[in-house]
């Protein structure tokens, strides 16, 4: 399969944050960034397979600082790193004060999505390549998070097969 540069998976995505928007602290959701995040990240994986992409696990969010109805909300995603027949996505969320111009990472997120066939058979996925300093950090480092999404589902395989035995499905 032929590699494609990861700018060829990069998404862009801006909101506006509305009153029905946050919660009771006058932020945003988490639940709803969590959307927006699990949305543009499916279209960056999509991009990559160009077949149907599908959310494996959401490996981790990380919510650094708070979103604000003042603020505009700037999502930036692409594929860092493939498997076979998965990939790893790289969420970026920006925060601009609309009334002051201040701009900062809010968050970010790392995503699992696998490739499906037509008959929803994982297949594979081509490789990416770096370009920027950005890309290569994060694609350098991706072996590290796919051991430890390894070591994590294996744990959950366990834990599901416990409660599987405990409260078995009638």
């Amino acid at each position: 399969m032929e590699p494609k540069a990861i700018k060829e998976t990069r998404c862009f995505k801006i909101l506006r944050v509305f009153p029905n928007d946050v919660n009771n602290h006058n932020t945003l959701f988490g639940g709803k960034l969590m959307s927006y995040i699990d949305d543009i990240a499916s279209i960056s994986a999509t991009k990559l397979c160009r077949v149907t992409a599908v959310t494996a696990s959401t490996d981790s969010v990380d919510f650094l600082h708070p979103i604000r109805p003042t603020d505009s909300v700037s999502l930036e995603s692409f594929v860092t790193w493939t498997g076979r027949s998965s990939m790893e996505v790289f969420v970026k969320i920006i925060t601009e004060d609309l009334r002051s111009g201040r701009r900062g990472i809010a968050a970010t997120s790392f995503l699992t999505f696998v490739a499906l066939d037509e008959n929803n058979k994982p297949m594979p996925v081509p490789p990416v390549f770096p370009e920027t300093e950005e890309e290569r950090r994060l694609y350098e480092t991706a072996g590290n998070r796919a051991e430890i999404r390894k070591r994590r589902r294996e744990e959950s395989q366990k834990f599901a097969g416990y409660l599987l035995a405990k409260y078995p499905w009638e």
